[in-house]
């Protein structure tokens, strides 16, 4: 699931790229890495979630 999340989230900011979403806080091109930082950050907690349950 973490996976499918982050390549979507990857995708939306391609596309912010090419062509700004205008959603509220990405309304120009160079807001991109908002998404990419948001994708960073889900991939960290998703890490640091499984490794916590790694041992029940």
């Amino acid at each position: 699931m973490t996976k499918i999340l982050a390549v979507l989230l990857i995708l939306i900011a391609a596309i912010q790229v090419i062509k700004p979403l205008g959603w509220p806080g990405l309304q120009k091109r160079s807001d991109a890495w908002k998404l990419v930082a948001g994708v960073a950050a889900v991939t960290i907690l998703s890490v640091i979630v499984s490794a916590l349950f790694q041992g029940l």
